[in-house]
């Protein structure tokens, strides 16, 4: 073997290393991030179907340094409500979702949790999590698109939306593992009893 063979083979072992490395970076940092949906509590009253949902929320290093230096991070729930058909499809009932904003101000040095233009100040980042992981009284969907006395079936997941970043995030976001978070959908059933639907 020559010389210029043992060059060549060796750029390659350590072209093949760093790529490993990389990888096993990325992996990790992905893996750090988690969210789940831990309760769902689907509520009937004053003419809406209303959910309260509690979340864990764990962010990646990656993610909490550009939070920190003032990128706004967006969640969103989805949620999808069917009625089962034994004859055919489920008929979807309720499709729909719910956005809110961590940021931080750099200037001020200032974090705010947003729900379209409701916006909460808290102390800190982890505050903010904190917040995001507690859903009260969101209204999913009005109660006459129910039936009485009928088993809906429903599923609920809450994502880190990247859609809302600005375009340069976007495209490095899809190239980073540790920009994905997105928890599994979460099944949730319940029925409308009677008289509850016209209220």
């Amino acid at each position: 073997m020559t010389a210029e063979t043992r060059g060549l083979t060796f750029l390659r072992w350590a072209f093949a290393m760093l790529a490993l490395m990389g990888c096993t970076l990325i992996f990790q940092a992905a893996s750090a991030a988690e969210a789940k949906i831990k309760r769902i509590e689907p509520l009937i009253g004053e003419g809406h179907l209303t959910m309260d949902l509690d979340v864990n929320l764990k962010l990646s290093p990656i993610v909490i340094d550009a939070a920190e230096r003032g990128v706004p991070l967006y969640f969103t729930l989805d949620v999808k409500i069917t009625a089962p058909r034994w004859w055919w499809w489920d008929r979807q009932i309720v499709e729909t979702l719910l956005t809110r904003r961590l940021s931080y101000n750099t200037l001020t040095q200032q974090w705010r949790v947003a729900t379209g233009d409701l916006f909460l100040p808290v102390g800190s980042l982890q505050e903010g999590v904190a917040v995001l992981e507690k859903v009260r009284g969101w209204p999913v969907a009005p109660l006459d698109r129910f039936e009485p006395n009928t088993q809906y079936e429903g599923a609920v997941r809450i994502r880190l939306d990247t859609s809302h970043l600005a375009r340069p995030l976007q495209l490095d976001a899809r190239n980073r593992g540790a920009w994905s978070l997105t928890s599994p959908w979460t099944p949730f059933d319940f029925s409308v009893r009677k008289g509850e639907a016209t209220q």
